[in-house]
């Protein structure tokens, strides 16, 4: 399949989704009863954005592309849900400077992940045991509500998520040579990859660089 197509088609979906994310999360969070009741019910949102993962990522082989559309569109919207909070605590226009900042951010790693000649599949054992350290420590500090780990869990989030998407993008490179995948599963593949990193990069920033509205 032609790679440029590929990838038009890989950030396409990377941006209806995070319009989807951040269209929710502002409207969510001018509704007080909707809130209310989303953060009551977190655990079983972070439940259902799992599920939704782990399905697309087994699945996409042989889903059928409009599943596969719909299973991103939905898992958007849920983030969404989830993300509903970042309006409550934080400026507004905080939140506006640190999604150009992670833009930023997330195009000068893309651009190194697409032209470097380096194997960044080498990196990848390196990457999941980061990201899996990044999660436990997550879960202690939600017990803990260290500010210090906060800070620390932060920084590596911004380091290992920007590596990741030099990684993405140099794999969805090779999934462009791939014919026994439908192109449009790739593409919400690729889409879904990029869309966690840019995710995780904003909320990284957001959790350090981030204004209160308290302030």
């Amino acid at each position: 399949m032609e790679e440029k197509k590929l990838f038009s088609k890989i950030f396409l979906w990377m941006f209806i989704g995070l319009m989807i994310t951040f269209g929710t999360a502002f409207y969510v969070s001018t509704q007080e009863f909707l809130i209310l009741n989303i953060l009551r019910l977190d655990w079983i949102w972070f439940l259902l954005q799992l599920g939704i993962v782990i399905f697309l990522s087994a699945r996409i082989a042989k889903m059928n592309p409009f599943t596969a559309k719909l299973s991103f569109a939905i898992y958007s919207f849920v983030t969404g849900l989830t993300l509903s909070y970042i309006f409550i605590i934080f400026q507004m226009s905080s939140i506006l400077t640190i999604f150009l900042a992670s833009a930023v951010m997330f195009g000068i790693f893309g651009l190194f992940g697409y032209y470097t000649k380096v194997n960044l599949t080498k990196l990848s054992s390196i990457l999941m045991m980061g990201l899996v350290g990044i999660i436990i420590a997550g879960v202690i500090n939600i017990f803990t509500a260290n500010s210090t780990l906060d800070l620390i869990i932060s920084s590596l989030g911004i380091l290992i998520f920007t590596i990741f998407v030099a990684y993405d993008i140099q794999k969805a490179k090779m999934f462009s040579k791939l014919e026994t995948i439908p192109e449009d599963n790739l593409a919400i593949y690729g889409a879904l990859n990029l869309y966690l990193d840019f995710i995780n990069i904003f909320l990284s920033l957001l959790q350090i660089f981030g204004g209160s509205r308290d302030n």
